[in-house]
């Protein structure tokens, strides 16, 4: 080999490296961006209140749902993802407490993030989740909404303003009370 092959290899050398590295790194992390994960503090956060973004998200069934179709609604919107442990705990309460609201102008979207779709279907079978959910395939979403961490939750009261925003797992006692401060009283559930 010439010199000014071996100088070419000797150059590209580090470049392959740092590419098989970052390969390897995606491949560990589920394609999980650096900078982000599962939340290690749980609790109420202050959001900037204000219109809610609006995004058009893919559902499981095919169809395509956007912030304006919940127009005149409550929504919960929870950005998750299949192998957070605090997502899988909380997934039971969410299931339990959807049916208590949606009769009450109320509507809760999942938005799985950092996923495969074969593994949020499983999660949402498994747990027997009731209401529509949703692949942010991309990201776009959870930037849109400035999620850090799953999982989190944002409120958006009937007017389609972003009034509150949750981090980590939350009790079904706990989403009681939230959505009844939301809602003034009239989202008490008795049980």
């Amino acid at each position: 080999m010439s010199r000014r092959g071996l100088t070419a290899v000797a150059a590209a050398a580090p470049v392959v490296g740092l590419l098989g590295l970052m390969a390897w790194a995606l491949v560990q992390t589920g394609g999980n961006p650096g900078g982000v994960g599962i939340n290690n503090v749980f609790g109420e956060v202050s959001v900037e209140e204000g219109p809610a973004p609006s995004f058009a998200l893919p559902l499981l069934n095919g169809e395509t749902v956007s912030l304006a179709d919940f127009k005149g609604k409550v929504v919960m919107l929870d950005f998750w993802s299949s192998w957070c442990p605090p997502c899988i705990e909380e997934a039971p309460a969410l299931a339990a407490a959807y049916p208590q609201y949606a009769d009450k102008g109320v509507e809760f979207l999942g938005v799985a993030i950092w996923d495969e779709e074969r593994e949020v279907r499983r999660h949402v079978e498994r747990y027997n989740v009731p209401y529509p959910n949703g692949l942010d395939e991309f990201g776009k979403t959870a930037m849109d909404y400035g999620v850090r961490g799953i999982p989190e939750k944002f409120f958006i009261d009937l007017d389609g303003m972003l009034v509150r925003k949750f981090i980590g797992p939350v009790s079904l006692d706990r989403l009681q009370e939230i959505m009844s401060e939301i809602l003034g009283g009239e989202g008490d559930v008795q049980g």
